[in-house]
């Protein structure tokens, strides 16, 4: 899905701010033009990334005209920025892992006892370690 995104121009001594209108919070930047739009999709799938782990709806984008429109970004560069929401998505997977039988066991007993499945208990395993 394409976003609109908006860059303050920078010059040599500050850089160019990137953000989004339709993520708040989200915002990116760098030394050059280049770099500020190299930038960006990863700020972006990050914020968009953080905003559905802590159970926030994903804005639809706004076209680019409706952004282009806005006064408050006259002298600002318009781009647009693409994320693959489908690397965003909660779509369970089947998958295939061989463990041993040890680990499988220790792996039943701390599921059973936190009241979940396997593949869930794993799922909040790697959900904690990651945040």
């Amino acid at each position: 899905m394409r976003y609109p995104c908006v860059i303050e121009p920078g010059d040599e001594t500050h850089a160019f701010g990137v953000i989004f209108p339709d993520c708040p919070g989200c915002y990116s930047g760098g030394d050059t033009l280049e770099e500020a739009l190299n930038n960006a999709p990863e700020a972006l799938a990050g914020w968009m990334e953080d905003m559905i782990d802590e159970g926030f709806p994903i804005n639809p984008p706004s076209s680019f005209d409706e952004v282009a429109k806005n006064p408050e970004y006259k002298s600002w560069i318009f781009a647009m920025v693409d994320v693959d929401l489908d690397k965003l998505s909660d779509k369970t997977e089947r998958i295939n892992i061989c463990l041993p039988s040890r680990v499988l066991r220790r792996l039943d007993n701390l599921a059973r006892k936190n009241n979940e499945n396997r593949s869930s208990y794993i799922a909040s395993l790697v959900m904690s370690a990651s945040a």
